[in-house]
């Protein structure tokens, strides 16, 4: 084997001497008379890959050399030779880590002999040195959380993931798993048992375990066999994925518990909800078409925090909001003195969003300028700042919403035809509410939850005439209307029960014509009263009017309750 081989010692002959055995050897050799001369070479970084050092150098000694070696952290072998063996010497050489210690005079074939031996361990120390750093780079770059355990359940190592999740520290490390708090989960317990036992791969889905500050968390957990290539079983390997974003999203899709409102068992919904999952992991662009307060910011969130872009950011611009100048620098950024007021550079949100997801809400209203711009962007996934030439890459999905019918503006010549291909690469349409009317109990049960903990009001029923009124209202500003009205009525109302008179003015004096099929002021009476099973107080009430006004437009009209409803 080749190898570079350094002499220290103070006697030339010596020197020459090891020098030129290493040589004829097909070894390299190089040699320093003093410890000052070693360290110099050692500081010029002069490749080194075992030492022989004399103990005795003059003013120092060879046991300085190797203290001064390790303390730079440096494991180069060293053999310390010497003419006066001592046991203090000895001992303290072997303490300090040298490879060997031998006694002049030293034969050619045992130098070499222990040169060879000290080599080979050089050799296998650096290959294992660097298989444990690719390892260790390896386990620290991966997201989840990885805990090792060696056969007996002891732990050996985690990766910083794993710190992170389960809060572990320096300190657990040579504890029992069972007394680790991350690991002592029954869970966990059973998962990394079953592994230890059996030697098999175990894995559990969806688990819920307390971790951050005694947080609920989701995560997968597997546990899996630890095997050398020597076919010697050493322990397990615990990997746990953190489901919980995605955990909670979905059981906000299935459950219809979300405070952003994508809630619905309707049909078109649940096709909805379907094609948001087949494009969470998909880098195309999609188009969000729906009437205001439809809910198409929350398609946007729902494609970043469900797919892989989870953990980037999630940026979200509203481009009528701005002016052409300043959506141009809002979006791309500027350099100090582009424009007047310019005192220093900034970062516009494609670049914020790097990463992650960038929402362009009501698209339909950009200028035709901005459009080209925009459409330059998405085809070469560059931006300019405001004020420089220079491009800068990025890696952005795009998700654009409108309200607006942009296949008419493009007829009109108002939208870039080019620009409309490229953003509906994929088109999800969100329906108004009045297309899902069976959604809208599950929506005034979500917002009843909800605002009673924000108003600290006590409301545990809508009335039935107020449902049937929401359950027929058109809503032209859909769920965000419906959560506004609700909103009101429960400011209004003081007891458990909202009503109809705690409902908005324009809401009541529309509920005639609401109920009202022919148009006539009797059919309505006749049809709120079929509706309530005859009940007048409840008729009045759907109707907004009050009872007495209700009793005399009976009289009014000769109508007669038990002709109404059939009893």
């Amino acid at each position: 084997m080749s190898g570079i081989f350094l002499v220290v010692d103070d006697e030339k002959s010596l020197r020459l001497t090891f020098e030129s055995f290493l040589k004829n050897a097909g070894y390299q050799a190089i040699s320093a008379a003093s410890y000052d001369e070693a360290m110099a070479l050692l500081d010029n970084h002069q490749d080194c890959d075992v030492i022989f050092s004399d103990i005795m150098l003059g003013g120092r000694t060879g046991i300085d050399l190797l203290r001064e070696l390790r303390s730079r952290g440096l494991n180069t072998p060293v053999v310390m030779v010497t003419g006066y063996p001592q046991m203090d010497s000895a001992v303290e050489a072997i303490r300090l880590g040298a490879f060997d210690y031998l006694t002049k005079p030293v034969t050619k074939d045992l130098l070499l002999r222990t040169a060879e031996k000290a080599l080979q361990f050089k050799r296998l120390r650096d290959e294992n040195e660097e298989f444990q750093a690719y390892i260790e780079g390896i386990f620290r770059s991966v997201d989840d959380a990885i805990i090792t355990v060696d056969s007996d359940g002891v732990v050996v190592a985690f990766n910083d993931a794993a710190e992170v999740l389960c809060n572990l520290t320096a300190e657990q490390i040579g504890q029992p798993a069972k007394a680790v708090p991350a690991c002592a989960l029954p869970a966990l317990q059973t998962l990394m048992h079953s592994t230890l036992r059996d030697r098999q791969r175990c894995n559990v889905k969806r688990l819920k375990v307390s971790f951050r500050n005694n947080q609920t968390c989701v995560v997968n957990a597997t546990s899996t066999p630890l095997i050398l290539a020597s076919g010697k079983f050493s322990g397990a390997i615990l990997v746990l994925r953190d489901e919980t974003r995605l955990s909670n999203l979905e059981r906000t899709l299935k459950s219809r518990q979300q405070m952003s409102c994508m809630v619905g068992k309707s049909a078109v919904m649940q096709d909805v909800f379907s094609l948001i999952e087949d494009l969470v992991d998909v880098p195309s662009t999609v188009l969000v078409n729906g009437e205001s307060g439809t809910g198409k910011e929350l398609v946007a969130e729902a494609l970043h925090f469900m797919g892989e872009r989870r953990d980037g950011p999630m940026v979200k611009v509203n481009c009528a909001a701005l002016t052409d100048t300043l959506l141009e620098s809002e979006l791309f950024g500027h350099v100090r003195g582009a424009f007047t007021g310019a005192i220093q550079s900034r970062e516009g949100r494609f670049q914020k969003a790097n990463g992650g997801t960038i929402l362009l809400d009501e698209i339909g209203d950009i200028s035709l300028g901005m459009q080209t711009r925009l459409l330059r962007v998405l085809q070469e996934k560059q931006i300019e700042r405001v004020g420089d030439s220079t491009p800068i890459d990025i890696d952005v999905r795009v998700v654009a919403a409108t309200n607006q019918d942009l296949l008419a503006k493009i007829r009109r010549g108002e939208f870039r035809e080019d620009l409309y291909y490229r953003l509906k690469v994929i088109t999800v349409e969100l329906p108004p509410l009045r297309d899902r009317r069976e959604d809208i109990p599950l929506f005034v049960e979500h917002f009843r939850l909800q605002l009673n903990q924000e108003l600290n009001r006590s409301v545990d029923q809508i009335s039935p005439e107020v449902m049937d009124l929401f359950m027929e209202y058109r809503w032209p500003g859909n769920v965000r209307e419906l959560k506004h009205v609700l909103e009101h009525a429960m400011i209004r109302c003081r007891g458990a029960l909202v009503d109809v008179g705690h409902l908005p003015q324009e809401l009541r004096r529309g509920s005639v014509s609401l109920l009202t099929r022919s148009g006539s002021e009797e059919d309505a009476i006749r049809d709120a009263l079929r509706r309530v099973g005859g009940n007048r107080s409840r008729a009045a009430k759907l109707m907004g009017i009050d009872r007495k006004t209700l009793y005399r437009k009976l009289d009014k009209y000769s109508i007669v309750v038990g002709d109404v409803v059939d009893y």
